[in-house]
């Protein structure tokens, strides 16, 4: 069962930003994952959207994905990205969809 990183994130420090960005993709590759959006451009259809940069990481399981967030790879790119931005980040279970 597939679940997902979800971010929504508010970058502070752009140039700091950059560089997280530049060497985070491996990590998540290096772990089974793929992102399925990386903050790309919103529309609000429906109420008043706190998001800011919206981000989603999907991996083929929980386990997966935890495995993934509690790395050492991903421990020093979690500081950088907290030196650069604030937000929140939940992880979510997906569904398989019926046969």
């Amino acid at each position: 069962m597939p679940a997902f990183l979800i971010a929504n994130i508010d970058v502070t420090d752009p140039a700091m930003f950059e560089e997280y960005r530049a060497q985070v993709p491996a990590v998540i590759a290096q772990y089974g994952g793929t992102y399925r959006v990386r903050g790309g451009a919103m529309e609000t259809v429906e109420g008043t959207s706190p998001f800011k940069r919206l981000v989603v990481l999907e991996f083929p399981t929980m386990a997966g994905l935890k495995t993934f967030y509690h790395s050492p790879e991903y421990a020093p790119l979690i500081a950088l990205r907290q030196r650069a931005s604030s937000g929140d980040v939940v992880m979510v279970e997906g569904f398989a969809p019926p046969a």
